[in-house]
């Protein structure tokens, strides 16, 4: 839809909130309230951390649950949080000084217990940890007394402080136990700033600020009250119930969307690049009788794919196009030897010929979020004679039929849960997990020397082969790296990270 169609709706879908709001008062956000209200276009399957992989349930982790380590946004420098200090005892064992005097959401104290318990829990097969790779480097955790732990790692690991500083939060051994994974699900505690006090599948997330929040924390003291969480799949009505003020805070605002907003003097709008990739999966490694089990097909597929107009025209803000699955601030980004797929429709086509494709095929193209950019994606393929039709879904389906082997193309994007260092993306897609739809013995070899060296020159040749041979193989399309637009009521001053983390805990109300 044009963006000035797309606006006249979200007003239009405004004038028609103001009128109800006549009706429902007890709906506004806002500073009178003390309540941030942001929404997003979708809603994490599970609210506990280990079992959902969207943004949005890393946005609720960091809010909820605290971690071992605290990586400084601004220094990068790693800082104690639930642990005070840690050692490396030999390569494969880190020693960890806990923090005392922490209570969880339900009143329990935290100890080496918890430690102990949520490691040994994640990294079991009954666990169901979504994305194994963030856990799977720990061999076991032990107790050496009430407030110090030790980690066995499988292998040397030299990105562990980095995972433990981001999606490997703490839970309370004893209240998990005995409640389960679906009684977490529902009343889940942690020991964050903000505690949940609702969970609403399919509309929303309730927090409140955790008053005994312990005082030495990395991230200070929140200073808002409540937040609330809505899930909000209509671009148009998020955008509505931002402007009738419902709704303090959206992201993902479209470019020409948020040049209006900017102007409507009670919002702010700010945004840049963040290390977010979109791209598309390629996956015939089963299926010889797939047109994708051609490397020439796959090399058409991006040569069809018109990066640069995707990242300038569409994302916009900061948007640049990628050829690499990983992030260039990550470590072991080495892009070096990597094919650079040129736009080119003419050499797409000549390639599909060569592959007895002179008419081209018909495809599924699967996608969970913004659909603009897969429709261009599918115009980009039919110009060169691919007709590829749009199955729209949920995150959590496509996951199944990706899984299961139902899927020729993806478009998803991946953000590394924000960890600055590639093992978080290529490993996760490439190492002979659960996810990895090629199972390319080669790449699997490549990456567990990549993963364990604790020589970082090691790890950067592998790595540089490791991204040549997924570009030479054309595993993947790789197309751009996402940029942020976040639009917000006035009254709230926030600041945005290039992780794409919304920190609420430092927002406050002007």
């Amino acid at each position: 839809m044009h963006p000035q169609r797309k606006l006249a709706r979200a007003i239009s879908a405004w004038a028609t909130s103001i009128t109800l709001l006549g009706c429902a008062t007890s709906a506004m956000a806002g500073k009178a309230n003390d309540t941030l209200v942001y929404a997003s276009d979708s809603e994490p399957e599970n609210v506990s951390p280990y079992h959902n992989n969207l943004r949005e349930g890393v946005i609720l982790a960091h809010l909820a649950w605290d971690t071992l380590i605290y990586r400084n946004p601004e220094t990068n420098e790693y800082e104690p949080r639930l642990a005070t200090e840690w050692e490396w005892a030999d390569d494969s064992t880190l020693d960890l000084v806990l923090r005392e005097g922490v209570t969880f959401h339900n009143g329990e104290a935290f100890s080496a217990d918890d430690v102990v318990f949520t490691f040994n829990y994640a990294v079991s097969p009954e666990s169901r940890v979504v994305t194994r790779q963030n856990v799977d480097w720990i061999e076991s955790v032990e107790k050496l007394d009430d407030f110090q732990v030790r980690i066995h790692l499988k292998d040397p690991f030299p990105a562990a402080l980095e995972y433990l500083s981001g999606p490997m939060p703490i839970y309370p051994s004893e209240y998990f136990q005995e409640v389960g994974i679906e009684g977490f699900s529902r009343e889940p505690v942690g020991t964050g700033p903000y505690r949940i006090t609702n969970v609403r599948p399919g509309d929303g997330v309730s927090l409140a600020r955790f008053e005994e929040y312990f005082t030495d924390s990395p991230i200070g003291q929140p200073e808002i009250g409540n937040i609330e969480f809505k899930a909000i799949a209509d671009e148009d009505s998020r955008m509505a119930q931002l402007m009738s003020g419902q709704v303090d805070w959206i992201w993902r605002v479209p470019a020409d969307q948020a040049e209006s907003l900017g102007g409507m003097p009670q919002l702010s709008v700010l945004g840049g690049e963040t290390m977010r990739v979109g791209y598309i999966g390629l996956d015939a490694a089963t299926r010889e009788d797939s047109p994708l089990h051609d490397l020439r097909v796959r090399q058409a597929i991006n040569h069809a794919m018109n990066r640069e107009g995707l990242a300038n025209d569409l994302v916009r803000g900061g948007s640049q196009p990628l050829y690499a699955p990983c992030f260039p601030t990550q470590f072991g980004c080495e892009t070096e030897n990597v094919i650079e797929y040129e736009y080119d429709p003419e050499k797409a086509r000549e390639l599909l010929a060569e592959a007895g494709y002179t008419d081209g095929f018909d495809i599924d193209l699967h996608a969970y979020r913004e659909r603009d950019y897969a429709e261009a994606m599918i115009g980009d393929l039919r110009a060169v004679g691919i007709n590829a039709n749009l199955r729209f879904m949920t995150s959590p389906a496509l996951l199944e039929l990706q899984r299961n082997g139902q899927t020729d193309m993806s478009f998803k994007a991946w953000g590394s849960f924000s960890i600055n260092d590639v093992s978080a993306f290529v490993s996760v897609y490439f190492s002979g997990g659960i996810d990895d739809l090629w199972q390319d013995a080669q790449l699997q070899e490549w990456l567990q020397t990549a993963d364990t060296s604790v020589d970082p020159d090691v790890r950067l040749d592998y790595y540089q082969q490791v991204f040549a041979r997924i570009s030479e193989q054309a595993y993947w399309a790789p197309l751009f790296s996402y940029s942020t637009y976040y639009a917000h009521t006035a009254d709230l001053d926030f600041t945005a990270y290039p992780d794409e983390l919304p920190r609420f805990y430092e927002a406050s109300w002007k």
